[in-house]
């Protein structure tokens, strides 16, 4: 099921629920009721829970966005340490850059046609994807360079390796989840209790006052869906991408 489908069928449940409840709720109230009536305190009540729910969701959702953004510049880094690897090869004789190249774009295309799949499900990486970095480091580092201009590139080589090695493990920790099931319970309980409170206002079923409690349910059920989406940087509709990849190797033909 597409996750946007998800998205609409959540808000509409919200908006329906809400709009179910206030007018059998209204139903209920007697002719003499006066919705002028309701305690200041409760107004400011519900002002001040609905001021600190609209905090604690933008932090969720700035973390989480962070999350992803984070996990894109592991990619980004990773894929361009692997570039240069590629590049800075060129110094050495044939078969040796023939080697390190052929090993680059196996370890690549690995990365961009399985292991990528893998982390969008399970959100952990793959044995293989090490194997096959760790040939790459072996071609590098048992190399021993025999002019002055081999062994000046020797070195970069190295630490270029020693940056993918970096990113790839730090891809690996970005993958799976990044939000705490306590931290779940609190979005979703105070969703609930920041909604339940507009029933304490007393609305109305005119058409202005169910419109709004229909768009305040529909935003709020909008903002959680948002904050579940980003928090698996790799797993969900707006995640991070092997675009870096694709365009660092076009010569591979991937397709991300």
């Amino acid at each position: 099921m597409s996750e946007w489908l998800v998205l609409s069928l959540a808000m509409a449940a919200a908006c329906a629920v809400v709009l179910s409840i206030a007018f059998f709720n209204q139903r209920r109230i007697g002719e003499d009721d006066d919705p002028s009536e309701t305690p200041d305190v409760i107004e400011y009540m519900t002002m001040m829970i609905g001021v600190i729910y609209a905090i604690v969701l933008g932090l969720a959702i700035a973390g989480v966005w962070e999350g992803r953004g984070a996990a894109q510049e592991y990619v980004r880094q990773e894929s361009q340490a692997l570039h240069e690897i590629s590049v800075r090869s060129e110094v050495y004789p044939a078969d040796v850059r023939t080697r390190i190249r052929s090993d680059v774009d196996a370890y690549v295309t690995y990365v961009v046609d399985t292991e990528w799949k893998e982390m969008a499900e399970s959100g952990n990486l793959t044995d293989r994807s090490g194997e096959l970095l760790e040939r790459v480091r072996r071609d590098v580092t048992d190399y021993e360079p025999r002019t002055d201009h081999e062994g000046q590139a020797y070195q970069p080589l190295v630490d270029q390796v020693a940056v993918v090695d970096d990113a790839r493990n730090a891809r690996g920790q970005s993958a799976g989840a990044t939000m705490p099931g306590v931290v779940w319970f609190g979005l979703i309980a105070g969703a609930l209790v920041t909604v339940g409170l507009i029933f304490t206002l007393q609305i109305r079923r005119s058409f202005r006052e169910l419109l709004l409690a229909g768009l305040f349910s529909a935003l709020i059920a909008f903002l959680l869906f948002l904050i579940w989406d980003f928090d698996a940087p790799f797993g969900r509709g707006i995640a991070a991408t092997a675009e870096p990849f694709l365009a660092q190797f076009p010569h591979l033909g991937l397709h991300g």
